[in-house]
């Protein structure tokens, strides 16, 4: 298939980029590279010894949009261009919700407009909300405690409408929980710009020494030590489950819940990482942060049900992994 990868140079993007050019797609790229960059998509041209078309352009662009559906014939699209990080999207609500979800309403209306009946779409855990974990489909969404929680919420929304109201646009909702890791060459990871938002590049660069020492955000929810609980993900697992959800797409609506079924607190990743890489990581307990939930784990029976597909990294790869990448970039800006 000629698959559209939205945000394909993002961390999650460019690992499926590799996951479906090694299954035998062809691959073309939109992105704007808010938090990414044209390194990632040339590094993964590198790995799979493919090419990859590539696009620099915003997706909330419909026109941009336009002239990509014009010039290529797309068999399908995996969505995942957005913004993505919940401590900012309080203090941005705005710019959250013009581009998440207009990225998603514009994207939708191309598709519909070039006969693209296969959509794939990067949704979240977050918007299970506060419940009973583990986190199962059947579980009604929740008002989240944040706007990017409730842009990804209205944009499953969105799209459930749309394949309502035409039987051959088929989607597939994807609640994926906390990817870490990276590609196993050390080539490709998650490199963000800036102070990055999420636990695991924190700690790399905590462990590179570009930090002092690591923030943990509250230790007194109601966890086995305090610490929040969620279900960490090897990105090359939730990469090829986005592959597995598209290959085996039917008509209607599907949703999974792309993890691994366990929950691990910060305290035990941080201690994960410590044993998988004989380094020591410092870190001060300091205030929660507005909109964290104490525990976030998934039930994945109904991916491995229906798409054959199970996480097979466990946590001591997805630390091992990681690391070579954080020391891959600093090795080669040192050269």
């Amino acid at each position: 298939m000629n698959v559209l990868v939205t945000g394909g140079a993002g961390y999650i993007g460019i690992h499926t980029c590799v996951a479906l050019l090694e299954k035998g797609h062809t691959v073309i790229v939109a992105d704007n590279f808010c938090n990414s960059t044209v390194d990632s998509v040339n590094k993964a041209m590198e790995i799979t010894s493919k090419e990859i078309v590539f696009y620099h352009i915003d997706v909330t662009d419909e026109q941009a949009l336009e002239s990509i559906f014009s010039q290529h014939k797309i068999d399908g699209v995996i969505h995942f261009a957005g913004l993505k990080a919940v401590g900012e999207s309080i203090m941005l609500p705005l710019t959250y919700y013009f581009n998440n979800i207009v990225s998603t309403m514009l994207l939708a209306k191309v598709c519909l407009k070039h006969q693209v009946n296969r959509f794939i779409f990067s949704s979240s855990a977050t918007v299970y909300g506060e419940q009973k974990v583990p986190f199962i489909e059947t579980l009604e969404p929740l008002p989240t405690t944040n706007p990017y929680g409730e842009t990804k919420a209205m944009s499953e929304r969105i799209l459930t409408d749309i394949a309502k109201a035409n039987p051959t646009f088929s989607v597939s909702l994807l609640r994926y929980f906390n990817p870490i890791g990276a590609h196993p060459s050390g080539l490709i990871g998650e490199a963000p710009n800036g102070i990055p938002n999420n636990l695991m590049p924190y700690i790399t660069q905590v462990a590179s020494g570009k930090r002092e020492k690591l923030s943990v955000f509250g230790n007194d929810f109601f966890t086995v030590d305090g610490t929040g609980v969620r279900d960490y993900i090897h990105v090359m697992d939730l990469a090829e489950g986005h592959v597995a959800a598209l290959d085996n797409l039917t008509a209607g609506v599907h949703i999974y819940n792309l993890g691994t079924g366990q929950g691990t607190s910060v305290l035990q990743l941080i201690q994960a990482f410590e044993e998988a890489n004989r380094l020591e990581i410092p870190y001060e307990i300091v205030n929660r942060r507005p909109g964290d939930i104490s525990s976030s784990y998934a039930n994945v029976s109904k991916a491995k049900r229906e798409l054959s597909w199970t996480a097979k990294h466990d946590i001591t790869a997805m630390c091992r992994d990681a690391w070579r990448f954080e020391n891959n970039r600093e090795q080669i800006k040192i050269r």
